[in-house]
């Protein structure tokens, strides 16, 4: 038997159902040759019972996730797999008929309502030559909820609608469990169209299936729920010649999605539909706009990452967008569901689960610089008006506003991770990122105070910097770091560049001067920058440099990124450049940084390569959602290509860092709704 083909590349894994924190499905890549019996995952690795079976006159077929096939049911073919940025799309053959499952997560970025439901599509094709009768079936159950014993089962029919709700009795609201959440409800949908027909039934797994199976309808029963119990649809497509589909909704949806600040926050959907029913069937009913717009965005997407870098650049922003996107929440108070009150909540996803933390916006903007500015600004929202309280003392810019996400307390006990010089860089950085992609000087106006204490916190602090920790906390605590430095230098000159002071681009640059042409930041022949001051051995990644190229601020001068171009492939190991001198890992999102300032092709398509080759090693090492940290050698032991501890991070939007060099808004595209567009904060219609 063949083996499937792969297309672009094989992943560790591909995303299925990814829409925020806690919608997210992945299928490991080494799991897809025998899809019929693999189970999708949370992004944690917790398995989720996900059934996709389908019947073919007499015969019935397992799909997906059947891991004990019932009674005279055969087994499909996996033929093919392939990702965009938005589908993932699975072939099989059974039989005479060949299946498509597409699972679709759209990523509408200008859109605020449709990137805001928190719903996937699943659509299943069958294309037959033969006329065939055709029936497809799918299943979920408790697993997706966050624990198994207390789970309660609703059934609606709204219209041509047909909807499971699952949920915990008895949640405790903004609750988790292992990163799942368990005050919400998972819901799993379809609508009858003008070729189907629906039936549905909970209960024991292997009865219903059965059902299925031997008849291709299942029996509209749909009793209390008990541990081990299914809910299920199946679609009957009737008589098919060529291609006929059916196309399934499963989400997971949060009344009360985020506390901030002890109030709570709701999905932007909810100021149109105020509950699950009316919004899964909203989703169902504008999936051709939805799927329109997909297709539209991963040709472009293609098309302009080759150009950028080529097609190794192009499959990794593929992999990445959905990924990115897949950490945010767009909310808006609950209590008014006033819709020029957005707010955007990130989950440190994997590391820590803090909400919204500057070093994880941070790496991650290039992508919202290229698809939707508007983010840099909601994201930051948060952040700004809880400093703007006071509640917060100190004179640097805080970590995050919360130490469990979706709980945005902040800290007015003044404990978080402090990472003084790194979070304070950051937040000029991105505010001038902001600025700079939108001519919007509103935020820069509203936080004026709040941004020059920051500015003026560097000008005291960025130089001889104290010990302390920076953005790769895992690395240690070190004094004068050079990269710090380097992000105090930026950040001044973007401060600078923002209000148009002067003093501060002034100061800036001459940080960098001493860094660079007075050798402080640099070996004494001037070939690379240090890791710290003090240690002429030393070395690192000097991502920092990258905001300096693309918001055009000249903090350093040329030949300081002909030194770094000339360094990186002297120290590349067997698959990529480590961070730094000390570690046998390396960061995804940092190599891009250091890939799009490169003064050198080949500089460049380095790092690219090196991530793209392990991206496209699918191993039993390797099968979590694309890792933004990986072993780039094995000489202190570790298994090269092998990632190490992080998966399914939003900070893979730094993958965009070349193609944001394009230019903002690049990948805007997609239609605006009138209550889904972007505007700016004085409330104008902005670009979309």
């Amino acid at each position: 038997m063949a083996a499937p083909t792969y297309t672009p590349l094989q992943p560790p894994s591909y995303p299925l159902a990814v829409r925020n924190p806690y919608l997210s499905a992945w299928m490991p890549g080494l799991d897809v040759e025998g899809l019929p019996s693999s189970s999708p995952q949370f992004w944690t690795g917790k398995p989720l019972n996900w059934g996709i079976l389908a019947r073919v006159d007499n015969i019935s077929y397992s799909l997906m996730g059947i891991t004990t096939s019932p009674e005279n049911t055969s087994v499909a073919t996996v033929i093919s797999a392939e990702y965009t940025s938005t589908h993932t799309y699975f072939g099989l053959n059974a039989g005479t008929t060949n299946f498509t499952l597409d699972f679709f997560s759209p990523v509408s970025p200008t859109n605020y309502m449709r990137q805001s439901f928190p719903f996937s599509y699943l659509t299943i094709s069958a294309t037959t030559s033969a006329q065939s009768a055709v029936r497809v079936y799918v299943d979920i159950d408790e697993s997706w909820t966050g624990q198994t014993g207390a789970t309660v089962s609703n059934f609606t029919t709204s219209g041509s609608l047909s909807a499971f709700q699952l949920s915990v009795k008895g949640a405790y609201t903004y609750s988790e469990n292992a990163d799942m959440a368990l005050w919400g409800e998972v819901v799993l949908a379809a609508k009858t169209a003008s070729n189907s027909s629906i039936t549905t039934q909970s209960g024991a797994s292997a009865a219903v299936r059965d059902q299925f199976t031997s008849s291709g309808i299942v029996a509209n029963l749909e009793p209390d729920y008990e541990t081990g119990d299914v809910v299920a649809i199946a679609q009957d497509l009737g008589t098919v010649t060529g291609t006929a589909s059916a196309t399934f909704a499963i989400g997971y949806v949060r009344d009360a999605a985020v506390n901030y600040l002890g109030k709570g926050y709701t999905g932007y959907y909810r100021a149109s539909y105020p509950d699950a029913i009316s919004a899964v069937s909203a989703f169902l009913d504008e999936y051709s706009a939805a799927q329109t717009e997909s297709l539209s965005l991963d040709s472009d997407l293609v098309s302009k990452s080759t150009a950028a870098a080529g097609s190794n650049y192009s499959d990794i922003i593929a992999l990445s967008v959905r990924q990115a996107y897949g950490g945010l929440d767009l909310t808006i108070p609950a209590s008014s569901l006033d819709t020029s009150g957005i707010l955007i909540f990130l989950k440190e996803i994997s590391s820590d689960g803090n909400v919204n933390t500057v070093d994880v916006i941070y790496p991650a903007f290039p992508i919202f610089y290229v698809m939707s500015p508007q983010y840099i600004r909601l994201l930051l929202e948060p952040i700004l008006q809880y400093l703007a309280t006071g509640a917060w003392h100190q004179q640097f810019c805080i970590h995050d506003i919360g130490d469990f996400y979706p709980n945005a307390t902040g800290h007015n006990d003044q404990i978080d991770e402090p990472q003084p010089i790194e979070e304070t860089g950051n937040i000029l950085i991105l505010a001038q990122a902001y600025t700079l992609a939108t001519n919007d000087h509103s935020m820069a106006n509203t936080y004026a105070s709040l941004f020059k204490g920051y500015a003026d916190y560097l000008v005291t602090n960025g130089h001889n910097i104290a010990i302390q920790l920076s953005t790769d906390d895992g690395a240690g605590a070190l004094p004068n770091q050079t990269n710090l430095a380097i992000k105090a230098a930026v950040g001044l000159t973007a401060y600078g560049a923002m209000t148009g002071d002067m003093h501060y681009t002034t100061i800036g640059m001459d940080y960098a001067s001493q860094l660079y042409n007075n050798k402080i930041g640099t070996d004494p022949n001037q070939t690379h920058f240090l890791l710290e001051y003090s240690d002429d051995t030393s070395w690192t990644t000097a991502f920092n440099m990258y905001p300096s190229t693309l918001l055009n601020l000249s903090t350093f001068p040329a030949d300081a990124f002909q030194m770094e171009t000339n360094w990186y492939p002297t120290v590349r190991t067997q698959t990529g450049v480590p961070l730094d001198f000390r570690v046998d890992w390396g960061k995804t999102d940092w190599m891009h940084f250091a890939a799009a300032y490169a003064t050198e092709t080949a500089t460049r398509d380095m790092f690219i390569n090196d991530v793209h080759e392990f991206v496209g090693q699918a191993s039993v090492a390797n099968q979590a959602p694309f890792s933004d940290r990986f072993f780039v050698t094995g000489d202190r032991g570790a298994s090269v290509g092998a990632y190490y501890g992080f998966r399914a991070r939003p900070v893979v939007g730094g993958h965009f860092a070349v193609l944001a060099l394009g230019g903002p808004g690049t990948l805007m595209g997609g239609e605006a709704d009138s209550r889904g567009s972007e505007e700016g904060a004085d409330g104008d219609s902005d670009t979309c």
